[in-house]
């Protein structure tokens, strides 16, 4: 699949996400089609080419309750985070994350004295910004729905005394590995103490599985910390690999996602089938 193909797919899917919203389980698979401008084997065959399962099981993926239903079957107690060490990994599929967190210090200086390399790609999930140091990724965003100049903006705004240089070819590798799913990813976090341990709770997350904002706060061990916690969710740079799309509101609702709600709900819906909810 070229990357053109990937982004294609994903404008499809978006467009199918804003109907089902619209009209619910009573839009078939055959309107479905027919409002992409496809026939109904078209759809389908390029559904499961995306998703693996069949346009007919994603629809029940990409339905409104389903945050509800992740919430009721696929909730994960976290166990608390190891508040003295920074470094650690995680899996997402077969993908292994190496991570190590700057320095309280050095994220104080907003990234004075680092050089962040930034490159556009294509993606499952539509056009990514990715940036990334000497060391890691330190920034995934995707700017299917804000655009690529507020996205570009967005991420440069978070270190802004860095150098900022466009040399995708510095961190294509880990970049392809993250959407591929499998190999070796070299993270660094940039954020102070309190956001490096919510974002390493969220790495205890499994695909397929979402947690609440509440029950990463006990995780971390500040329960009433219940809205710092949602803030330093929304503000996790590395979007995808640090998983802050499977973290929901207690209610059973998606809560926000910083690069729009249709990519979170395309992302858990992806992830659900693949692992066989």
């Amino acid at each position: 699949m070229t990357d053109l193909d990937q982004t294609y797919h994903y404008n499809v899917i978006r467009r199918a996400i804003a109907l089902i919203d619209t009209r619910g389980d009573a839009v078939s698979l055959a309107d479905l089609a027919g409002e992409m401008g496809m026939s109904t084997a078209h759809f389908q065959r390029l559904f499961s080419h995306w998703v693996g399962v069949s346009p007919k099981r994603y629809q029940q993926y990409l339905a409104l309750g389903h945050a509800k239903t992740l919430l009721a079957e696929r909730c994960t107690t976290l166990q608390a985070a190891d508040a003295a060490g920074l470094s650690g990994g995680g899996r997402l599929h077969d993908l292994f994350l190496r991570w190590e967190a700057m320095s309280p210090g050095a994220f104080a200086r907003q990234g004075a004295g680092l050089t962040i390399y930034h490159g556009w790609f294509d993606s499952p999930f539509g056009t990514a910004l990715a940036m990334g140091t000497e060391r890691g990724l330190c920034g995934l965003a995707f700017a299917e729905e804000i655009g690529r100049a507020a996205t570009l903006d967005d991420m440069r705004a978070r270190w802004p005394r860095a150098k900022h240089a466009r040399a995708p070819d510095r961190i294509a590798p880990w970049v392809e590995a993250a959407f591929a799913g499998h190999g070796e990813v070299a993270m660094q976090m940039i954020g102070g103490p309190f956001q490096i341990k919510v974002w390493q709770a969220l790495l205890e997350i499994p695909s397929g599985h979402v947690t609440t904002y509440s029950r990463i706060a006990d995780a971390i061990g500040h329960p009433r910390a219940v809205r710092a916690v949602g803030t330093a969710v929304g503000r996790n740079p590395i979007s995808y690999l640090i998983p802050c799309h499977r973290a929901l509101r207690k209610s059973g609702g998606l809560g926000g996602y910083h690069w729009g709600l249709p990519v979170k709900r395309a992302i858990l819906a992806r992830e659900s089938a693949r692992t066989g909810m």
